[in-house]
């Protein structure tokens, strides 16, 4: 793996060393192949080394194989199951490798499944069959609660893709509770898909913004997108922030808000305290 100069963090327990901003390749705007191309050659032109995907993704993986294929030392890859039964997942992942083009992938993530589709559907045991063939490095999950409480606790998860943002609190604290049991921690919808009419947001959670006074917290010309990207990156148990754009403008600005850093403690402790008066507010 090539060393980036993006801020870096190690990823639980799996011991990667990924940067703190990685990219989500699952786009809610058309693109035809010339955009993807640019995009994601750009991602990995700013530093970026983990890519994430899924097979729900549309062609997303295909288009990574096709783009950037030739450049696969440069990045983890990171994609999803979504077949809760042991034959369906197993299935799932070989044509995955091949849609990727790839002898294994870095991290197989289960898709949101319950604890009882877990459990029933013996997920747990197929991804470490995998694991086992070479075929994947590491096993995660992408879920919310109310199941995640019951997944941190079987402690068998080597990474959990977590949603969190200042808009959105309530795994604030289960996160802290899966680093600390060596869990590497993947952020999905840290900019809550972006201000409505710059990117696809919803208008009543971004209403949040102003009414809880972020607006006073940002630094001059910092726009809210790029903040609210600082915001996750304050969380002392976070290790990446998983964005995904079309645009490479937005690219840069996401780039530049990683490395301008967190937000100052002082300012992070505000921003919690104004959310936490509008019931924005972390789990219990």
């Amino acid at each position: 793996m090539n060393q980036s100069s993006l801020p870096t963090a190690v990823l639980g327990r799996t011991g990667l060393k990924v940067t703190r901003l990685g990219y989500g390749s699952g786009h809610r705007k058309p693109m035809d192949n010339n955009q993807r191309n640019n995009i994601l050659n750009a991602v990995l032109d700013s530093g970026i080394n983990l890519i994430d995907t899924a097979i729900s993704y549309g062609n997303s993986e295909e288009l990574i194989a096709k783009f950037i294929g030739h450049r696969r030392s440069e990045y983890y890859i990171a994609t999803k199951g979504h077949t809760w039964n042991r034959k369906g997942i197993t299935e799932s992942l070989h044509d995955s490798l091949r849609r990727l083009g790839t002898e294994y992938v870095d991290i197989l993530q289960l898709h949101g499944p319950s604890v009882n589709e877990c459990e029933n559907g013996e997920l747990v045991q197929a991804l470490n069959e995998m694991r086992k063939q070479g075929k994947v490095r590491w096993i995660g999950i992408s879920t919310n609660l109310p199941h995640i409480r019951t997944f941190i606790d079987w402690n068998v998860f080597d990474i959990f893709q977590i949603p969190y943002s200042a808009l959105e609190r309530n795994h604030e604290n289960l996160i802290s509770k899966a680093a600390n049991a060596g869990a590497g921690i993947l952020i999905r919808g840290g900019v809550a898909l972006g201000e409505p009419g710059i990117g696809t947001g919803n208008t009543d959670q971004w209403a949040n913004f102003e009414k809880a006074g972020l607006d006073e917290l940002l630094e001059p010309e910092e726009t809210r997108t790029a903040w609210m990207v600082r915001f996750t990156l304050s969380h002392p148990d976070t290790h990446t922030n998983i964005v995904g754009t079309t645009n490479t403008e937005h690219l840069n600005e996401n780039v530049a808000s990683i490395m301008k850093g967190p937000l100052s403690q002082d300012v992070y402790k505000e921003a919690c305290q104004r959310l936490d008066s509008i019931d924005i507010s972390s789990d219990k």
